[in-house]
């Protein structure tokens, strides 16, 4: 649908599950996604911009779709700082509006933004900068459900080395935010707090609350045990059968990442070690 807009040279709003892509005669303008902060939290959260001036220029330009043009001609923003600050959010928010949806897009013809116009991307450029996020995380972590759910420490040991940026990722941890509350809290781009969790859950740091906890197994479904027939301890042969899975496992998340973290180094080397 997206290509046949951009063939068409069509303006207007395609909405999706996750985010909304605002077209100018066939190109990207602007996009918004609720799983990644907005251009006025980008820009506020820096300090790039105070929040007065954000909510002047929406004021006074907002109706005439310049806000943009307003943020730069009172002196407010250079043009090369706007520029670059709505580019990072535009990719951003596309990232997460193209993802994985189960409902229908829908396109609405003649819809603008009240930003205005600050430079149009390409649908193909769009495209294509999705697809190399998209690679970017499998190759850290193949797992996606740590995109969306929410995330708990493991418990596991966090090397001193952790890079401050995940450091920063992790103190927000708590159980009940997801990676999209992350970012709204540190008013981050929210595919930069993607790659932090799943570098983290590829180190053994953090993982789903879902999978820390685990399915409950009802009590009458456990197998009954015989007490005149214990099982047999585990052979040295099976032992070693077990080790060698763990280290393959550990081996395995090593491999999903890009840049594997120290800590996960560590974990594989203490598993070859134990055979």
């Amino acid at each position: 649908m997206l290509s046949r807009l951009a063939e068409e040279r069509a303006t207007g709003v395609l909405t999706r599950d996750r985010g909304v892509l605002y077209l100018v005669e066939g190109q990207v303008v602007h996009a918004e996604s609720p799983a990644t902060p907005g251009l006025d939290v980008l820009l506020t959260s820096r300090g790039a911009l105070g929040s007065e001036g954000w909510w002047e220029a929406v004021s006074e330009a907002g109706a005439e779709r310049r806000v943009g043009r307003f943020l730069v001609d009172s002196g407010r923003l250079t043009a090369g700082a706007l520029e670059l600050c709505h580019l990072g959010a535009l990719y951003d928010a596309a990232f997460f509006t193209l993802g994985a949806s189960s409902g229908p897009a829908r396109f609405r013809y003649g819809v603008a933004h009240w930003i205005g116009p600050v430079r149009p991307v390409s649908v193909d450029a769009v495209e294509r900068e999705t697809l190399r996020r998209r690679a970017l995380l499998h190759r850290i972590w193949p797992d996606p459900d740590t995109d969306t759910a929410e995330l708990v420490r493991t418990g596991g040991a966090v090397d001193v080395a952790l890079p401050p940026r995940q450091r920063t990722v992790l103190d927000q941890v708590d159980g009940e935010r997801t990676a999209a509350d992350i970012s709204q809290v540190l008013g981050r781009p929210g595919f930069h707090t993607l790659v932090d969790v799943r570098r983290l859950a590829a180190a053994g740091i953090v993982t789903t609350r879902a999978r820390a906890v685990g399915p409950r197994t009802p009590e009458t479904t456990a197998p009954p045990v015989s007490p005149v027939s214990p099982a047999p301890p585990a052979s040295p042969a099976t032992a070693q059968a077990a080790q060698a899975i763990q280290a393959v496992q550990v081996m395995q998340a090593a491999q999903a990442s890009a840049d594997p973290d120290v800590a996960l180094l560590r974990r594989l080397r203490d598993a070859l070690e134990a055979l």
